[in-house]
């Protein structure tokens, strides 16, 4: 795509070997059809000779036609309808005749495994789990509780019910704030989990959705103060085993995002970073995680700090996402070892060889960042640099790219439509 930096070469040790026995499941409930992760996870595995299956549309999104899918299952009933999702499940199971591994790709579908680990370990494999861990750090409520009993630094944050409360919280808090849903996996179609708010009135409307019934599920309305952008996001993907012992993991740094302010990365880097890293391992110790992680920051710079000063400051956490991050493939080692690989030999009883860290390994989610880069000033990755992954296109597996450009371009002419623009 037009403006999107092309891969670089990488010298790579030997991988390890995955166990083809052990197929895999990949649980989607948000029907999003340009989910970049979900096809990194498909291409990843079946890269390694793993046969994977994965709820979603056949052949109609990116994923969807990767030649690395085994098998697409269709969308299965919603989450909340419990019993009807663990049927769905057991009938999968069925036809792959064997266990797999079941590995969630969103909030919704984490807490369901968790929640519901009883019923479906008949036919699947997955991260033993506190059963309540995963709703309580998935829902930014709850999980602001829990770092305020914890000592785990966060924005300051207030959840106003009235008017009157949130002319408060704006006053304290200062504009621009973040706006944030408390349970973005309940969603109604046409609201964004996370927002940049720059006015009273439009803190007011989306008060406004807070109270309407429809929109009520994923309450209530959060705003944080914006931490100040100099110090950087930063990001953690990891894997801990019943011990809350980090098996596999790294730390990176977001130099682009979609939505700019409060959005998921776009053009991301792995950048060693110890402090931020211990301070990761701290939070899921703490709040007692395990399995698959992203955690998402933002450091609250101290003064004129210069930009590689990353020991001063304040990390805050801003979500805690128990699931595997859409991003996982920028922590692809010199071995070729990554997040959902190493997740596969710990679950198949193998060993994890030590990490081969790869600091300095770029990604860049093409659409997206070609989209920005008309009007985006140069990124440090765009100066002479090439991207060592790229989210969408691969030359062993073309044809997802020509899909989600096919999907991009159609997106594009709806939003540009005359009637859309006055609505």
């Amino acid at each position: 795509m037009a403006g999107c930096p092309m891969l670089r070469d990488s010298p790579q040790l030997t991988a390890p070997e995955l166990d083809r026995r052990l197929p895999v499941l990949l649980l989607r409930t948000n029907r999003y059809p340009l989910h970049h992760g979900t096809l990194a996870a498909i291409r990843s595995l079946g890269r390694a000779g793993v046969e994977v299956h994965a709820i979603l549309e056949p052949g109609t999104t990116p994923a969807g036609t990767s030649k690395y899918l085994h098998r697409c299952h269709g969308w299965g009933p919603a989450p909340h309808l419990g019993t009807a999702l663990a049927r769905y499940l057991d009938r999968i199971a069925t036809r792959i005749g064997r266990p797999a591994l079941l590995l969630p790709m969103d909030d919704a579908g984490a807490i369901y495994i968790a929640e519901n680990a009883g019923t479906l370990k008949a036919g699947f494999v997955f991260p033993a789990q506190w059963p309540s861990t995963p709703r309580m750090v998935a829902d930014k409520a709850t999980l602001l509780e829990a770092a305020q009993r914890n000592g785990i630094a966060m924005p300051p944050s207030r959840m106003p019910a009235t008017d009157a409360e949130l002319r408060e919280a704006v006053g304290a808090l200062g504009l621009p704030l973040i706006a944030k849903w408390a349970r973005s996996w309940l969603l109604p179609p046409g609201l964004r989990s996370t927002l940049l708010v720059t006015t009273l009135q439009q803190a007011q409307r989306l008060l406004a959705r807070a109270h309407d019934p429809a929109n009520q599920a994923a309450g209530p309305l959060i705003l944080q103060r914006r931490i100040p952008p100099a110090g950087g996001d930063w990001f953690f993907h990891g894997y801990f085993d019943g011990s809350s012992r980090c098996l596999f993991g790294g730390t990176g740094r977001k130099h682009v995002a979609r939505p700019a302010d409060a959005g998921h990365t776009v053009a991301g880097e792995w950048v060693v970073n110890p402090r931020l890293e211990r301070l990761a391992h701290e939070i899921v110790c703490t709040l007692g995680y395990t399995g698959v992680v992203d955690l998402d920051f933002r450091l609250d710079a101290q003064d004129d700090v210069e930009d590689d000063a990353e020991d001063e400051g304040t990390y805050h956490l801003l979500d805690f996402n128990p699931r595997l991050g859409a991003q996982f493939r920028l922590f692809h080692d010199r071995q070729s070892l990554d997040l959902v690989r190493a997740l596969h030999l710990h679950q198949s009883g193998r060993r994890i060889p030590r990490p081969r860290p790869a600091p300095g390994r770029t990604l860049i989610v093409e659409n997206h960042y070609a989209l920005g880069s008309f009007t985006r000033p140069l990124t440090k990755i765009r100066r002479g640099r090439q991207a060592d992954e790229l989210a969408w296109w691969a030359a062993d597996d073309p044809r997802p790219f020509f899909v989600m450009g096919k999907l991009s371009l159609a997106g594009a002419l709806t939003r540009a439509r005359p009637g859309r623009r006055r609505r």
